[in-house]
């Protein structure tokens, strides 16, 4: 049944799936306060909410993308949940944390659809999550890391939107995926294979057949290199409208880093109450009480746990890199250690 109290724009009602065979998008209702509740907007995450009827794609592009919305593009793994919560200050900046819309495009993509079309699609549902919630406000978007791929359209088509691209050190993301055990192993070789299909790795050196015959932390390594490559060639091409930040460096000084970042987006941020709130001191998937403190003992114990792994699969990924011409730093940093 059709609910009546949906207005299309309405921030509150969420942009959340594309539905590809109707030309379509569905909608749920996720009020302001509910989005710092969440880890993530997807299905798992968003549970059973009050949903919109159908509307058409057509319809969606005629919404206003005169508000800004920006972008935070990440190498997963740290502390982009984090970050994009920190953000988040009524009146200021709203984040939106890895919406389900954005995977449906690239699902759509991947499954053969045109150019255009995914273009058209993608343009509908940057207009919808760019929706703010108060006048004046920014909208930044923090998608999954298998929408990397596609930041190049994404810049294209919001021509005044910035990104930031937060990626962890290799060996941080090594010792990372080490640490979250199968489902992450797993994990890497998804999105690897994802990689793969689009062309994210051509130039790299790699046969398909080589993946079979390489560890799990040599597959995350490679997906790692694929991104600073991505990343490296799209800061070539838009300047300033990409900067990185070493999420190291972020975790060391907090609260340089959300000046820097906080600055770079034009948000008039209260770093003080940001640093305070639950994004610095609760875990952003458990909830749990967590500090840098906590962090860097967790690092320490994985990285003496997986010693020989790490490191093999960190020197390995290095020759990689010079051989394929990968500068392992990326571009336009926001700070330097």
């Amino acid at each position: 049944m059709a609910d009546f109290s949906f207005f299309l724009d309405d921030p509150e009602w969420l942009a959340h799936r594309f539905v590809e065979s109707d030309d379509a998008f569905r909608f749920l209702r996720v009020p302001r306060e509910d989005h710092a509740k969440l880890a993530f907007l997807t299905d798992e995450c968003l549970g059973s909410r009050e949903t919109s009827p159908e509307i058409p794609a057509a319809e969606c592009l005629t919404q206003d993308d005169a508000a800004p919305v920006h972008f935070l593009f990440h190498s997963a793994f740290c502390g982009s949940t984090m970050l994009i919560r920190a953000l988040s200050q009524s009146g200021i900046a709203m984040g939106l944390s890895e919406p389900q819309v954005l995977n449906d495009v690239v699902g759509f993509r991947r499954r053969g659809a045109e150019l255009l079309a995914v273009a058209r699609a993608t343009d509908a549902a940057t207009r919808l999550l760019g929706r703010p919630f108060a006048i004046g406000e920014v909208v930044i978007v923090k998608p999954s890391n298998i929408i990397n791929p596609m930041a190049r359209l994404l810049l294209g088509l919001r021509k005044d939107s910035k990104a930031l691209f937060l990626h962890a050190p290799l060996e941080t993301f090594l010792v990372s995926v080490a640490n979250k055990g199968m489902h992450c192993r797993i994990w890497v070789r998804e999105l690897l294979l994802g990689y793969l299909r689009e062309g994210v790795l051509e130039g790299m050196g790699f046969m398909p057949d080589d993946f079979f015959r390489q560890s799990d932390l040599q597959i995350a390594a490679v997906g790692w290199l694929a991104q600073q490559r991505l990343f490296a060639q799209l800061g070539g091409e838009v300047g300033t409208r990409l900067a990185s930040l070493d999420a190291d460096l972020m975790m060391a000084d907090p609260a340089q880093a959300l000046d820097a970042v906080s600055t770079y987006y034009g948000l008039d941020l209260d770093i003080a109450a940001a640093l305070a709130g639950p994004a610095f001191t609760r875990h952003s998937k458990s909830g749990l009480a967590y500090s840098s403190e906590t962090r860097r003992a967790d690092y320490e114990r994985v990285r003496a746990a997986h010693d020989e792994e790490i490191t093999m699969a960190s020197a390995w990924a290095r020759v990689v890199a010079e051989r394929a011409g990968i500068n392992l730093a990326a571009p336009n940093p926001l700070l330097n250690g």
